[in-house]
């Protein structure tokens, strides 16, 4: 095998193309979004940017798991899983509007509102906007470290680099541990404390369960439309495609029994702390989306995928992916709609445009990461076992 003969096939470049002109288009129309409602432009590129992060941060999560476990599911996934968790350092920089919207989107980092509210008095040791944004730095900077050295050992092991593979392993164990806290502390500053008068204890591992789930679904989906042309359609096999299917049906799983320990919890409980935060989400409208959630984000996917026959076809295999796609946002939708007044459904077209600009600027950079190596690990120990797996696997 050589490196040329896995280069990304020239789609790559129009793909990239096209996310960005959809990117580009779709920023012109948010920026007339901003100077219409500021408060408004902020909740939706929250909702974007938790969304789109979420896939980055899933795909380094499951990068490590791999590292750990092994597996020819992770050896033909890895330098997809990579090439999204390289976008990061971006995301950096795309965390800038969060920054300066504070004051819209959270009413800890509103003065006025603390001097009223004695619970945010209370708290405001931990939500204020230096220490807030200060954690988010530290975040950055700690998955970005992690992305970095795991892309940049698999990197050396494919240029003869002997050991790689025993230092990927030993720092994706400790890896794993220090991304479910960053995540865990994550999701309380940046979409718990939207509500800072409610709290969840198991809130950060469903939001963990979100990200796994979003990366993988993403994942599959690039992978099978990378099998259609050269190089990739000579190397996965249906084999590979079961493999993830069954992955993709234990995290649709582990999603929904997060998300029902969370709620009976909260309901056996019955304290008025924390009820008031689905009774928002149980009327108005918002029902629908919640009902919408059990059926398209766990009863679809989970009856779909227990068919063998539809985890060895790409073709309904990525149509499966996609739903669950579009249901993670329409999740990170239902938790941060109905806030600061909004007791009764509605969609704003921002909450479209700006997920779309958004994710014009973010697949625009992961093809240009995926396109920068070739598009298997050529110098992983057990590609060749992985490959073999597919063509002999049943």
């Amino acid at each position: 095998m050589t490196e040329a003969s896995y280069q990304a096939p020239p789609t790559l470049s129009r793909a990239r193309t096209l996310a960005l002109v959809v990117g580009v288009v779709s920023i012109g129309l948010s920026a007339v979004g901003f100077f219409s409602s500021h408060e408004q432009f902020f909740k939706s590129y929250l909702l974007a940017y938790v969304f789109w992060i979420g896939i980055a941060l899933g795909s380094l999560a499951l990068s490590m798991v791999h590292h750990l476990s092994g597996g020819a599911w992770g050896v033909v996934i890895r330098r997809v899983l990579e090439a999204a968790s390289r976008t990061l350092p971006f995301m950096a920089l795309l965390f800038l509007p969060i920054a300066f919207g504070l004051r819209e989107l959270y009413l800890w980092a509103n003065p006025v509102e603390v001097a009223k509210d004695v619970i945010l008095q209370h708290k405001a040791p931990y939500l204020n906007v230096t220490f807030f944004l200060v954690r988010a730095v530290a975040y950055f900077v700690i998955w970005s470290v992690l992305a970095f050295l795991l892309s940049k050992w698999s990197l050396d092991q494919e240029r003869g680099e002997r050991g790689q593979s025993v230092r990927m392993q030993r720092l994706s164990g400790g890896g794993l541990v220090i991304y479910a806290v960053t995540v865990l502390f994550m999701s309380v500053d940046w979409i718990m404390s939207l509500d800072p008068h409610w709290f969840s204890t198991i809130y950060g591992i469903l939001f963990m369960g979100g990200q796994g789930l979003s990366a993988l679904a993403f994942t599959i989906a690039v992978v099978v439309l990378l099998s259609r042309t050269e190089p990739m359609s000579r190397v996965i096999a249906p084999a590979h495609l079961h493999d993830l299917g069954k992955l993709l049906l234990a995290f649709v799983m582990l999603w929904a029994y997060f998300s029902f320990s969370q709620f009976l919890i909260i309901w056996s409980a019955n304290l008025p702390e924390e009820i008031p935060w689905y009774l928002k989400r149980w009327g108005g409208g918002w029902q629908w989306v919640g009902l919408a959630l059990i059926f398209g984000h766990f009863a679809l996917p989970f009856v779909l995928l227990l068919s063998r026959d539809l985890k060895r076809n790409g073709r309904t295999l990525i149509g499966v992916a996609i739903v669950v796609i579009v249901m993670r946002l329409v999740d990170l939708f239902w938790q941060i709609g109905p806030l600061h007044g909004a007791d009764h459904f509605g969609l704003h077209w921002m909450d479209v445009a700006v997920p779309v600009a958004l994710g014009g600027v973010w697949l625009t950079i992961f093809l240009w990461q995926l396109q920068s190596r070739a598009l298997l690990p050529l110098g992983e120990p057990y590609l060749a076992e992985a490959l073999e797996h597919g063509r002999h696997g049943h």
